[in-house]
């Protein structure tokens, strides 16, 4: 006679089953979601550290449209600062040149509007220009003029932030 045993399968092991809670769960997923990208950027870097860039100076990201219905800040008390504050607030409204104190069409220099807001008072506009200079240098040491420092850019974002810097240093110097 034939006997058959019947054999059941082995009993999984007893393991006790953690419910985790819902931080629990929340913090894994966040972990391996930090780790995926921690990955990725490393091989983001691997991938274009040959491609030559450029560093971009966050001062001349503009963030506000340049239009005429922007309101001037509060007018400097000092002569100087007032005056290349004014030059600044001429460009926004007129416009921007390069190559020329003043277009058709009305756009202007740094010069330009410096020599337009001075209104004649040659003491001021000299003194204007020089603290102008002076900013320019304190930044780009191979400035020789303000006329050919204007005419190296093909925007004026640049000559307007310069223009800005200059009129709070003259109001920090009280010109």
């Amino acid at each position: 006679m034939h006997t058959t045993q019947t054999t059941s399968p082995p009993a999984p092991p007893a393991t006790a089953t953690a419910v985790l809670s819902l931080e629990a769960r929340l913090a894994a997923v966040e972990a391996a979601i930090t780790v995926a990208l921690d990955e990725a950027a490393v091989a983001y870097e691997v991938r274009t550290a040959h491609i030559p860039t450029t560093p971009v100076d966050l001062a001349d990201v503009v963030t506000l449209p340049l239009t005429p219905t922007l309101q001037p800040s509060a007018p400097h008390a000092s002569p100087v600062a007032a005056l290349l504050q004014r030059a600044q607030q001429r460009l926004l409204i007129d416009g921007w040149c390069t190559g020329s104190q003043v277009r058709e069409d009305g756009a202007r220099c740094l010069y330009g509007a410096v020599r337009v807001e001075a209104a004649g008072d040659r003491s001021l506009e000299a003194r204007g220009l020089q603290v102008l200079m002076d900013t320019i240098r304190s930044q780009f040491s191979d400035a020789d003029s303000v006329p050919t420092f204007n005419d190296r850019w093909a925007d004026g974002r640049v000559p307007m932030r310069i223009l800005g810097q200059a009129a709070a240093l003259a109001d920090n110097r009280g010109q």
